[in-house]
Parts: C-alpha cells; structure tokens; sequence
C-alpha cells in the first residue's frame, strides 16, 4: 500500500533497452527520450565523454584515446558498469527536474531468450541506477501491447519484434507468451551483411554507419516494384584508396537475404509450435510486425507469402515495445502477469 502511495507521485518510468536505441516513457507524458545505446568513454581517464546521439555520431570516428561503446550486445548486457552510467543519465535526465519526488518505479523491456543472471543484471543496472523497484517485462509481451493486442484474452495473438541485435518471435495468451523463439538477427546483422558484400563482390572496405544508411535507404526483403540505386563509399582494398560503386536495390537485397530468411524461418518455426486452436486465432487476426526492423521494406509480403497468414506493420512499430511499457506501468493489476520479476531496491538509511 505504502508502495503504491509512492506510485502516485513519482515520475514512473518505460525504458525499451535495446541494443541499437534506447526509448525511455513516463507515465502521463509519454515517450520523452530516444536515442542510441552508445557511450563514448575517455580510455586515459576512464570519464564518461557523451551518452546517447552525441556519442553515436563519434562512433568509427574517433582517436585512440576515446571508445564509442554499445554497452549492449544481441539484446543483453555485454558491459555492466557502462550500461549502468547509460541508465542513470537516462533516468537522471527525467527524473532530476521533480527531485522532490518519490524515486521512480522502472520496467524495462528484455529479450525473451535472457538467462537469470542476465535478467539480474538488467535489474541490477536500474536499481544502482537510482530506481526504487526494477521490474521487467519480455520484449515480444511489450511489443504486443504496445501494438494494442489483446494479450489477457483467451485467444492467440503473435507478434515478431525485430530490433537491433535479436528477433523475438512470440505467440501470447491469457497474459502470458505461449511459445517465444529469439534468434540473434536484427538490424545490425542486416548492416554487418552489407559490409560483407561490399568487402566480397568489391574489396571495398565499408563502416558500419554507412552499411546502416544504405539500409535504410533502399534495402526490401521483396522485388520493388520499381528498383532504386545508391553509391557504396569506403577505401578499396587493393589501392587503400577511396573509393565509390553504384549498386542497386536487388543487390541489397541479395546481400541480405541470409538474414532475412533466418526471420521468415524463425516465424515459420514458431508457427509450427504452437497449439492449433492459438493458430485459428492467429489466422483470424493475423501476424503483427514490430520493431525498427518491421520497416524494412516488403518484410511484411515476403513472410506474408512464405506463411500464407496475413501480415500487419503494427502503427509506429520503432516504439511498440516502450509503449507496451507504459501501458503496463498505468495499470500494473491488469498486466500483473505479463511482467516477469520484481526486485526492490534496499531504503536508504
């Protein structure tokens, strides 16, 4: 009771954690902070230089001295101590403007595929970090009430959630995930894809930040109706000289069609498992789409074609799963079951 007192005035707090960006909600104002999970770290002093889109644009950039640093690998936590800093700025930045208030409560979103230990130290992070309690609720569940799913119904709904580092393939029921399937391919597999091609078809050496613009640019998992062109830029190889080739959209998509047909098989897979009366329910409402990967273009028609099962993009599927959090943290009673485990912090002395 006294807990919930507290939940009154506090400044409660979503936070999708992922291994690309980082999307923080706060109750009754919605989504406040969004930007990449990088921090740029002084290697001489050990001082933290930049956290967030500041510190992603010295990423492949920077001199020896300083590390730009993505604290989280396939959707879990590969360096404590930075992920740590990354969510006490984060937080911080909320919550420091009502100082008088209560510390805040925080859920954070984590892949469905987790280890305890790494789901203690998700937890871990956020206390240390300055919450009052730290629960977590699995990625593909948020996802799915983000997108507006019914999750506590007694009926199938499936969501595929594909971020930066994992895909989470989950069929959801009566508040709970049914069958979940995570495989480690996400938007940076897509990008390290391109880099490969160019380095194979072209001995041109790419960065990553230039694999990831040509993706957004004119990447599709299916034939365009109409093919777009772009320049690969990077140094070749062979002369160690800048260097620049015009390639076209069907080559993009052909240097990541490994990628993308680990997902459509991990759909299938999942689809596969699941209990036939929870497929009835999927074919009726169909399969929902989530994550930035959701906006890869013609995703949707390509796993559409290879399940036969119609395929939603769930409305703004780059913030679903932030969403879905905030919703959980307006009505906690009702979401009760989605969330996975609780840990309060000690009280200060």
């Amino acid at each position: 009771m006294f807990d919930g007192l507290l939940g009154l005035f506090s400044c409660d707090i979503g936070i999708d954690l992922g291994t690309a960006n980082t999307l923080v909600h706060v109750r009754g104002r919605g989504i406040v902070i969004s930007e990449p999970s990088v921090v740029a770290k002084d290697l001489r002093t050990g001082n933290i230089i930049a956290i967030g889109a500041e510190a992603k644009r010295m990423v492949g950039r920077t001199p020896a001295s300083i590390a730009a640093i993505r604290p989280l690998k396939d959707g879990v936590i590969s360096d404590f101590d930075i992920t740590e800093q990354m969510l006490r700025y984060f937080i911080h930045r909320v919550h420091d403007r009502f100082a008088l208030l209560p510390r805040p409560r925080v859920i954070i979103g984590i892949p469905s595929g987790v280890t305890e230990v790494e789901k203690r130290a998700v937890q871990d992070a956020a206390l240390s970090a300055g919450a009052r309690w730290a629960r977590l609720v699995e990625e593909p569940m948020a996802a799915a009430i983000g997108a507006g799913l019914p999750v506590n119904e007694p009926s199938g709904s499936m969501i595929v959630d594909i971020g930066g580092g994992t895909t989470e393939v989950a069929v959801t029921s009566l508040g709970g995930i049914v069958i979940a399937r995570s495989i480690r391919i996400g938007g940076d597999e897509l990008d390290a894809d391109i880099v490969s091609y160019a380095r194979r078809e072209f001995n041109l050496l790419m960065g990553e930040r230039t694999a990831e613009d040509i993706k957004i640019a004119i990447a599709s998992a299916y034939p365009l109706d109409e093919e777009v062109s772009t320049f690969f830029r990077g140094r070749d190889l062979l002369t160690g000289l800048p260097r620049s080739i015009k390639v076209t959209s069907a080559q993009v998509r052909d240097a990541i069609a490994p990628s993308v047909q680990q997902i459509v098989d991990a759909v299938k897979d999942t689809i596969e498992e699941t209990p036939p009366e929870l497929v009835a329910d999927i074919m009726d409402q169909g399969i929902y789409l989530a994550g930035g990967g959701a906006l890869l273009r013609g995703l949707d028609v390509r796993i559409q074609e290879a399940i036969q099962m119609v395929v939603h993009i769930a409305e703004d599927p780059l913030t679903c799963v932030v969403r879905g959090t905030g919703r959980v943290l307006e009505d906690l009673v009702k979401y009760e079951r989605t969330l996975v485990t609780e840990t309060y912090a000690s009280l200060p002395k």
